[in-house]
């Protein structure tokens, strides 16, 4: 500083000083020379000020560059900062990193059914849950909407890492209190290696993506750790996703119909449609896959509304026929589209364009989906129920309905689940659990099928127990139209009264 004033005659920069009180403060100095007729310097004049406003300023401007505004933890730029510090420290001294990906299970439906103060207030207990279990020398950061990634400097082995991660799954999944509501969310964690699983900070991110979303395929709530297999799975997840967005414009979705069966006389009462999607290059592609990924990557609204419009339609290409023109039609409703406040909406559209009976339209949702979250899934139930149609719960039994809850559900009709068909009559307690559940429907005054019957031992053991519908592979296949309508009016000529 005094050089630059010797040579130049001025000088001005930041320096720290000292107060009478003794305080260390930041200030903003300028000192210019003053020189005699010979031009030696004789004075020297200083002009400052107190710089503490502007560096606390400047500090909160560094912050919020770097930190999430509403939980306070480091954003996505710092966290690259820390990610690259902490891999070349491993380098340095060959050790680990370990990424753990973050993702909150059903923040979306809290967010959306309650609103953003709700999703906010819980944002940011999950945030200090998260802080509170790693230590001082691990990083959490938020990347986004409910996306979280926590970075683990130094850890030792893989033994470590999973134990941290057992305990941020106990720590978030634990219930808290909002203002007047309780809610209760829980983490699908990734979690990616260094060096093991990538050198960069790019490929590690997206592998323990990958893991992340492998978790919440395994049931959420639940950590992962990323393999090359996962990779494969999830390249091929991305060319279904890509595809299944326009199999609705290139024509490849079709439904077909599996026939539900009086089993008194034999009659066919009504059909479940069925989805299917032949395409070119994958062949055909299981709705096991497809349908879990039209949810997650919210598709499954269009893919519903049209598999709607296909069975109205078919309806009304045979509305005259003798047969067909009574026939309940049932088509699946997944909790994404319980979720969705304007699928009410479509489907009494769709009633009125297409001019179909409301109840003939039966729509089935799975006991889990509805369990997931009682509270919120009786409401749209309800005003789907008002519209005139028919509600069933499918998969009956799998779930942890309570009889409580179910008396208050707007259903019309239980569907036992083929897992307790399947293995009667050899497996007597499936035996015991059917009966419990058909009796459990007479008691409410619902109407109850058996779904996955393959045998006519099967099928007595359903008539003695008092269940008068069934569909399965004994009676037929999904069938196509053409091949459904043949098989309803066989049905009826095999049945008919002589």
């Amino acid at each position: 500083m005094w050089e630059q004033v010797r040579e130049t005659g001025y000088w001005k920069g930041e320096i720290w000083n000292r107060r009478k009180d003794g305080t260390v403060f930041p200030e903003w100095l300028t000192i210019t020379t003053l020189s005699d007729g010979a031009g030696h310097i004789c004075n020297y004049i200083a002009i400052f000020s107190d710089a503490t406003s502007y560096k606390e300023k400047e500090e909160r401007i560094q912050h919020m560059a770097h930190h999430d505004a509403l939980t306070g933890l480091p954003n996505r730029t710092l966290m690259q900062d820390r990610l690259e510090m902490a891999i070349a420290k491993a380098k340095r001294i060959h050790g680990n990193v370990a990424i753990l990906f973050i993702d909150l299970d059903r923040f979306k439906v809290i967010n959306d059914s309650l609103g953003h103060h709700y999703g906010d207030m819980l944002l940011k207990i999950v945030a200090k849950r998260l802080t509170s279990v790693v230590r001082a020398s691990d990083t959490v950061c938020r990347q986004g909407g409910d996306e979280f990634i926590i970075i683990l400097p130094e850890v030792e082995s893989i033994g470590d890492v999973a134990h941290i991660a057992e305990k941020l799954l106990k720590s978030v999944s634990e219930e808290c209190r909002v203002d007047n509501e309780v809610l209760k969310v829980s983490p699908s964690i990734g979690i990616s290696l260094f060096p093991d699983d990538g050198n960069d900070i790019a490929t590690l991110i997206k592998n323990a993506d990958t893991a992340m979303y492998h978790a919440k395929e395994s049931g959420r709530a639940n950590f992962q750790f990323f393999t090359e297999r996962l990779n494969q799975i999830l390249l091929q997840r991305m060319e279904i996703e890509r595809e299944l967005s326009m199999a609705i414009q290139r024509e490849q979705l079709t439904l077909h119909y599996q026939p539900q069966i009086d089993l008194t006389s034999g009659q066919v009462t009504g059909a479940e449609a069925l989805l299917r999607w032949n395409h070119p290059t994958l062949g055909s592609v299981s709705p096991m896959k497809f349908i879990q990924i039209a949810e997650e990557a919210g598709l499954i609204g269009e893919i519903g509304v049209w598999v709607l419009g296909q069975v109205f339609a078919f309806a009304a290409r045979w509305n005259r026929h003798p047969q067909l023109s009574q026939l309940v039609f049932s088509a699946n409703v997944s909790a994404r589209q319980l979720e969705d406040t304007a699928f009410a909406e479509s489907v009494e559209r769709l009633l009125n364009e297409s001019g179909f009976p409301a109840d003939r339209l039966e729509l089935e949702i799975t006991e889990t989906a509805i369990m997931e979250d009682i509270q919120r899934s009786i409401p749209p139930l309800t005003e789907l129920k008002s519209l005139g149609v028919k509600i069933a719960i499918d998969d009956f039994g799998t779930g942890y309905s309570s009889l409580n809850y179910l008396k208050r559900l707007p259903i019309s009709r239980l569907k036992i689940d083929r897992s307790f068909i399947s293995d009667i009559p050899e497996d007597k307690s499936d035996e015991r659990i059917t009966h419990a559940i058909i009796n459990l429907a007479q008691s409410l005054n619902l109407e109850v099928i058996a779904e996955g019957v393959e045998s006519e031992e099967q099928t007595r053991f359903l008539i003695e127990a008092g269940c008068l519908n069934a569909q399965g592979f004994f009676y037929a296949r999904p069938l196509a139209e053409h091949d459904f309508v043949a098989f309803v009016e066989q049905s009826s000529v095999t049945n008919s009264p002589s």
